[in-house]
């Protein structure tokens, strides 16, 4: 039984994060997409921009209620503390869905696409504000007692890094979602994300280095693990992988390639959830609560285990499934005329 209670909840933080890398991988590009269209210049390219997402998008979200729900029944504690003081920001993320699906739906049938097209950018924008806030607050360090409770206020989660992390997650959304457009369009408009991805990649890493130097003396729970040993020559490494990988994408996007700069990016976010993951572990509620401390009963963990584990194969099938049937070229607006 110490076995399983000391082995389970490491399973199950790897599923967790599991979900969550998936769930910004894939929703984030659907983000960065709808922030760009923001930035385009007419109705015609803002209908393929959302051709684009039109068949994908609604099931990238999924992840995200696979990892809230893994959270709930895996770790109880940090999902109740966590959305406690994290309230806000979940929140303003939540409007952000609502005004992005209904600005979806809205603008196919609307002769008045004006507002549903901001509304729709505005959306996208705010999800990953709120989720930016929220990355940065847990960064922080989430004020507990002694039994996990959060005790501190309504606004520990907006302090100035917060906006830096938040500022930063969305440059990589934007990343992401240009050479994803990259991938899926064709003349001026793809030249037009060609540049798009090169001006986000070095804002992105402009943003990357600022979070990397100031962490040790922003972070407190973060500082000791930084230099702890031996992952100090990890983490020493992580910030030469990233600039090799940003240098990657630079030249591939220099080069005229289409799938590779996606492909590149994608690389830049396993590399950034590595280093979130071994800075974050063993604390589920930084930087008090472990993840032993919050989890839940071991015979919970093994029965949710053994119906992740059906579900996590037909959810993969399905994305999968749906981006092979959906890769081809979107060459014109086909959305809402």
């Amino acid at each position: 039984m110490e076995t399983l209670e000391y082995f389970l909840p490491q399973v199950w933080f790897v599923i967790l994060a599991l979900f969550l890398f998936l769930y910004v991988m894939l929703d984030g590009f659907d983000l960065g997409v709808g922030i760009l269209s923001l930035t385009s210049s007419d109705d015609e390219r803002r209908g393929i921009l959302m051709t684009s997402l039109s068949n994908i998008w609604d099931a990238n979200e999924t992840w995200l209620v696979l990892m809230a729900g893994g959270l709930f029944g895996a770790f109880p504690l940090a999902y109740a503390t966590i959305l406690n003081a994290l309230y806000i920001p979940i929140i303003v993320m939540v409007f952000g869905f609502i005004f992005r699906g209904v600005a979806f739906e809205f603008r196919e049938l609307s002769r008045r696409k004006f507002f549903w097209n901001l509304a729709f950018g505005a959306g996208s924008f705010t999800a990953a504000l709120g989720q930016g806030f929220a990355l940065g607050a847990v960064l922080k360090g989430i004020k507990v007692d002694e039994a996990g409770h959060f005790i501190g206020t309504t606004w520990d989660w907006f302090s100035l890094p917060s906006v830096l992390v938040a500022l930063t997650l969305i440059q990589g959304y934007v990343l992401i979602g240009s050479t994803y457009l990259v991938w899926k369009t064709t003349g001026e408009l793809q030249e037009t994300h060609y540049k798009t991805a090169k001006l986000a990649a070095l804002t992105t890493l402009i943003g990357a280095i600022f979070i990397t130097v100031t962490t040790p003396f922003i972070y407190e729970n973060a500082r000791a693990r930084l230099f702890q040993q031996p992952l100090v020559y990890i983490f020493a490494i992580i910030p030469i992988l990233g600039v090799w990988l940003i240098w990657q994408l630079l030249n591939s996007l220099n080069r005229k390639e289409e799938r590779a700069p996606f492909v590149w990016t994608i690389l830049l976010f396993v590399l950034s959830f590595i280093g979130l993951g071994l800075i974050v572990f063993p604390y589920i509620i930084p930087p008090q609560i472990t993840i032993y401390e919050a989890a839940a009963d071991p015979s919970s963990l093994v029965i949710m285990i053994i119906f992740i584990g059906f579900l996590i194969p037909v959810m993969l099938f399905y994305n999968l499934y749906q981006y092979i049937v959906f890769r081809g070229k979107v060459t014109g607006n086909g959305y809402g005329e």
